[in-house]
């Protein structure tokens, strides 16, 4: 494996961010559709300085003097990030800030304030705005603070009638306005920053002192909760405790806008120990992932919406489960409705015959209809057992509600081992029919969250196949046990692919009988369908699949390790990434086997994480219509000439050539489902 090349998987991410960057430039997309895009791209990047960055950092000064490529990764992230911020500013204020214009849209950017609104806009301070203020005097001995993680504030420099001067901070309390405020005069509309609506007003609260400055800036802090494994007490007591520290975390990075005097940057730096965190010049205006809020209701500025597509065959049918024991069913969200996973709760929670329910939930929506159906479950008699993942990052606090209102009304919660995520999306109910035993399975792609399904898309199997539902049961019962090793609990699981216990080695199996194909002349090829690639054990085995001559083609989101077209190595893999107006989230495998495709679906990614440190469940599709769905809905993908570009040996995104016909994968693949569902009824 040493003889490999790998890409480093934070540059790869970044350049998936710069793809998202591309959408907000295209002028024919909608002009709200790409103000969004830029709100996505700085959401993201705030993440990536939460999450990333202090494994960058803490990386970059071990590796200081010692291994100078490390050291390299976080020089070349910067340069990264710089240029797309510029990039970003560039979009936005020589583009789309004069779009809305023309439609008589007016954002103020770093501008006065025009008099036809002054009136309006100071009533609102005083009314609204004032309440929230909290000024702080930071020249006063003794004196400190502590900037919560991403909360927005100006460091206001006065000077009094006396001559003396002082250092204020002063909160932009977003967290409690909105962050713009609209005003209409005449047919033109105005919208402001909260910030400038403070800033045009900052008179008002220093009416005594002379204002020499005011500077606003931002402090993004690691993510990272400190779980003890020695730690007795329950876990969610533990993870609750370490919520309330989260935004108390190590600064990873101090942004500031451009143009402050290096004397106030020294402050700041000294005052809030920031000397360990990357010192970014940004613009006047940050946690610009406020702008999906930008109060614009303008015709034609946003997708036209693609109704969520319903088998009336599947809402006519009295029971779902007793359709289901007939033949297997597949949804394709957000394309098809996702009703009929809400049904599949529901109907569990109600059907007499329903004796236990067994589900896996790793984010879930904050007024979730499943939870409430599993509650009602429970409630009514039901044996309803739940393993609910309290570490999925920035979902904690909202896993932990609806695990202790579970909890409450009867339902047995499971939690993962500390250091091991339950990643998995299954769901298992037990039925019992005249006499017999019934069992119904639901193995996901994504969450089991209805919000999410409207712009993720994922893939939904229910089936009764024994051979699927029989090793599902198997694995709630290992879920349920308090320690989860497979070597302490044993299954030999033959047509489910789990992590811990199977699942890398089956792909890597999988993959060298393609080698085996193509050395013996058949027909042998790989198509997989990825979030992140990062694994370097199956990435190696995909190396060597290329040099005997396997085509590979890989969809890839976001990272990337693998590097194609390198003569030698991997010349034999093509890598595209879809950036749309849905988020590309399910995990898709397909192997040629000789012209007898296998079909694989499942939650899991090939990132370390995922191989190591999760349980992931991936499955098999057995029935001949669905794998043909499947495989259709990939050839379209593969075959995107709009959305789609190609990744080169740099990892750059490359636009492929526009030739005819012109394929926009998404559309496609609604217009194909369309069709299908038509066809089916």
């Amino acid at each position: 494996m040493d003889h490999y090349s790998f890409f480093d998987r934070d540059l790869s991410w970044l350049l998936f961010n710069e793809r998202v960057l591309m959408e907000a430039e295209k002028e024919n997309v909608p002009v709200m559709e790409r103000v969004n895009f830029l709100s996505i791209y700085s959401s993201n990047l705030d993440e990536f300085y939460r999450v990333r960055m202090p494994v960058i950092l803490a990386v970059h000064k071990l590796a200081k003097g010692a291994k100078q490529e490390k050291e390299d990764v976080l020089i070349e992230a910067q340069a990264l990030i710089e240029k797309q911020q510029q990039k970003f500013g560039q979009i936005f204020t020589k583009r789309l800030i004069p779009l809305l214009k023309e439609n008589k849209i007016t954002l103020l950017f770093n501008e006065s304030l025009p008099d036809a609104i002054r009136n309006k806009v100071t009533d609102y301070f005083f009314s609204q705005v004032m309440a929230f203020l909290q000024p702080i005097d930071l020249s006063e001995t003794g004196k400190k603070f502590f900037p919560e993680n991403n909360r927005l504030y100006f460091l206001v420099t006065v000077t009094s009638k006396k001559g003396t001067k002082k250092t204020i901070l002063l909160n932009i309390p977003s967290n409690q306005l909105p962050r713009f405020y609209s005003v209409s005069n005449d047919d033109e509309q105005y919208i402001l920053f909260l910030d400038d609506i403070i800033r045009h007003n900052l008179h008002r609260l220093f009416t005594n002192e002379e204002i020499t400055g005011c500077y606003s800036f931002k402090i993004t802090r690691d993510a990272e909760l400190d779980l003890k494994d020695e730690y007795q007490g329950d876990l969610s007591e533990q993870i609750e405790k370490q919520l309330l520290k989260r935004d108390m975390g190590m600064a990873t990075r101090f942004l500031h806008q451009p143009n402050i005097p290096l004397h106030v940057l020294h402050f700041i730096t000294d005052k809030f120990g920031l000397q360990g965190s990357s010192v970014v010049e940004g613009g006047m205006y940050h946690n610009l992932k406020d702008l999906m809020g930008l109060p614009v209701n303008l015709t034609g500025s946003r997708y036209t919406r693609w109704q969520p597509l319903i088998n009336n065959q599947l809402i006519e049918t009295q029971s779902l489960f007793e359709y289901i024991d007939q033949q297997d069913c597949i949804f394709h969200t957000p394309y098809q409705s996702y009703n009929s996973i809400l049904r599949f709760f529901n109907e569990a929670a109600i059907d007499a015959n329903v004796q236990e329910i067994s589900v896996t939930l790793y984010r879930v929506a904050s007024d979730s209809r499943i939870v409430n159906a599993l509650i009602g479950a429970a409630v009514s008699g039901k044996k309803v057992r739940v393993m609910v993942e309290l570490k999925a990052r920035f979902d904690e606090a909202n896993n932990i509600k609806w695990a202790k209102k579970m909890k409450a009304a009867g339902v047995e919660i499971i939690y993962s081992d500390k250091a091991l995520k339950v990643h998995a999306k299954v769901a298992l109910v037990k039925r019992l029919v005249d006499g017999r035993v019934k069992y119904a399975g639901l193995l996901a792609t994504g969450n089991f969250n209805e919000s999410t399904a409207a712009f993720y898309t994922d893939h939904i199997l229910m089936t009764t196949n024994p051979l699927l539902v029989r090793e599902m049961e198997l694995l709630f019962i290992f879920l349920s046990k308090k320690s989860k090793t497979s070597a302490g609990y044993p299954i030999e699981f033959k047509h489910l692919l789990v992590a811990q216990f199977n699942l890398q080695d089956r792909f890597l199996e999988l993959i060298d009988r393609e080698i085996e194909n193509v050395k013996k002349g058949l027909p042998a090829g790989i198509t997989i369908k990825l979030n992140n690639l990062e694994e370097r054990k199956l990435i190696a085995k995909l190396y060597e699949a290329s040099q005997a001559g396997v085509e590979i083609l890989l969809l890839v989101r976001s990272i990337c390790c693998i590097i194609p077209g390198v003569k030698g190595m991997s010349e034999n893999i093509t890598i595209h990434r879809i950036v749309d107006r849905y988020l590309e989230h399910g995990r898709i495998f397909i192997f040629n086997n000789n012209n007898a495709p296998e079909v694989f679906l499942g939650s899991a990614d090939w990132m370390n994480r995922n191989i190591y440190r999760r349980i992931e469940v991936c499955f098999p599709v057995y029935d001949q219509h669905i794998k043909n769905e499947v495989m259709k809905i990939i050839d379209l993908q593969l075959k995107d000439n709009v959305q789609a570009v190609g990744l080169n040996e740099s990892l750059q995104n490359v636009i492929l050539e526009k030739d005819e016909p012109m394929i926009q994968s998404q559309r496609e693949i609604y217009q194909y489902l369309q069709q299908e569902v038509y066809d089916r009824v």
